[in-house]
């Protein structure tokens, strides 16, 4: 039989009709894609898969209902993943998940539905639990690190006050991340209004004081500084080179738990220059 790849356009909507052209032309693709990954083998038919919210939703439902949510809300983070393969992944979770039809537990759980499919407890009944199964294994490395993405951005994400009373935040995740913490952000900025830009994936998620939404950009027209914000910057550069240890610096081991591209958005370490070690004052 000829090889199938299904291309689509890197959304999770798109990934859910895919899987759902799978199951309804009984075909089973050797690569899900997003295009610009595409790199055909010999031999191999390319379809183009487009997103269509009905369908996918549809499968949200059946996975939702077969699998648990639990299962659908670890979909949802690893198809954020910026790895080439993230889609094939998910595909080959989801088929098995469904052909073994079982749902995750979480009665009784004190983390209910906030593991991300990461559950550590023992629960016989869950598809996310066959950790050594070949469609299993990838799929949990894949949601491990965009959770360890979402954790960095909880810690090194630097909002700056704008005029209009705006904070505003940018950054630079290698998974697209954004959908991920707003609800984080949102829970304790409260009223106040916010947003964060993710310059890789060109997505931002703005807040204004009620609920949040993600809006798809390649530019930013953003206001001017606050009459404070630069002053407020000096004096955290200051804190930060101030309770700094001398005798304990160890630069190998600052890039170890700050990683160098998330440098140039973090305010404290903005002046300094790739490949150089911070200027002590």
């Amino acid at each position: 039989m000829t090889e199938l790849a299904y291309v689509y356009d890197g959304s999770l909507e798109g990934l859910l009709s895919a899987i759902f052209t799978a199951y309804a032309c009984k075909e089973d693709p050797s690569d899900v894609v997003i295009a610009k990954n595409l790199q055909p083998r010999l031999g191999q038919e390319m379809r183009d898969i487009e997103s269509d919210m009905d369908v996918a939703l549809r499968v949200q439902k059946g996975i939702c209902r077969t699998c648990g949510p639990v299962v659908f809300d670890a979909v949802k983070s690893a198809s954020l993943s910026d790895d080439p393969a993230a889609g094939s992944i998910v595909y080959r979770f989801v088929r098995y998940a469904m052909a073994k039809h079982k749902p995750h537990d979480c009665t009784g759980c004190p983390r209910k539905m906030r593991c991300g499919g990461l559950c550590t407890r023992s629960q016989k009944n869950s598809a996310l639990n066959d950790t050594v199964h070949p469609s299993v294994a990838p799929f949990h490395e894949l949601n491990r690190a965009v959770y360890n993405e979402r954790h960095r951005m909880l810690q090194f994400l630097r909002f700056e006050h704008m005029e209009g009373d705006v904070w505003f935040a940018r950054c630079n995740p290698a998974a697209s991340v954004v959908p991920l913490i707003m609800d984080w952000f949102a829970g304790r900025f409260n009223t106040q209004a916010f947003m964060i830009y993710d310059e890789n994936h060109r997505i931002a998620g703005v807040y204004e004081g009620k609920e949040w939404y993600l809006v798809k950009t390649d530019s930013l027209m953003l206001p001017e500084h606050s009459a404070e914000e630069e002053v407020m910057q000096a004096a955290w550069k200051r804190f930060y080179n101030t309770i700094a240890v001398e005798s304990r610096y160890n630069p190998e081991l600052r890039r170890q738990f700050m990683p160098k591209r998330f440098w140039k958005n973090i305010t404290e370490m903005k002046e300094t220059l790739p490949g150089r070690e911070i200027t002590r004052r």
